[in-house]
């Protein structure tokens, strides 16, 4: 695959699952620099990591789609623009530090905001990545940032009643399952 394919491949596996994808497009050695807000498994390395933040993305987006805008390449990065867009209609539950830091219930909306991706490459696969994202954008599409009411009331509402607590258990399960299985997950639900 030349780089522009493995930039394609990349968010398809995201937006699929596809582990022959992943296995044929990511790097044993990969590391993902954007890993610090979503379950610890998607920190993990190598194709396990791609496909459990995959898993992560799809547990709170159906239609998950990332339609790229632009790619610019060299022999070391592929710099790609793209929109991520899909529906809300599961827990989408950040995390920081390997705690549970905000469940946001669902709400049935559309996202769809911009995003820059910078991949690095190494031996035909990707094996880096960070990105520079809209959340601010897609908070708002989901009615948290300014805070709609009933969003506010519904997020306090899960952490009150433990909703939330259980939902970062259930989707941190789903990265660990789509990684190929049990890993070490300590404190994902603090």
């Amino acid at each position: 695959m030349d780089a522009t394919d493995l930039a394609h491949g990349l968010f398809q596996i995201l937006a699929t699952g596809d582990p022959a994808l992943a296995a044929e497009v990511v790097h044993e050695d990969f590391r993902n620099r954007e890993a610090a807000v979503s379950p610890t498994a998607c920190a993990l390395p190598g194709p396990a990591g791609v496909l459990a933040s995959g898993a992560w993305m799809r547990s709170a987006f159906s239609d998950l789609s990332f339609p790229v805008l632009g790619i610019a390449r060299n022999d070391e990065q592929v710099w790609v623009r793209l929109r991520m867009q899909g529906r809300h209609t599961g827990p989408f539950v950040r995390f920081r530090d390997g705690a549970l830091d905000q469940a946001i219930p669902p709400t049935g909306r559309d996202i769809d905001f911009e995003q820059i991706h910078v991949l690095d490459l190494r031996d035909g696969k990707v094996v880096g990545h960070e990105a520079v994202r809209d959340d601010i954008a897609m908070l708002g599409q989901l009615g948290v940032f300014p805070p709609a009411p009933d969003t506010a009331l519904r997020m306090l509402a899960w952490r009150v009643t433990g909703r939330a607590k259980r939902a970062a258990t259930r989707v941190s399960a789903l990265a660990v399952e789509a990684a190929g299985g049990p890993q070490d997950n300590p404190g994902q639900t603090r």
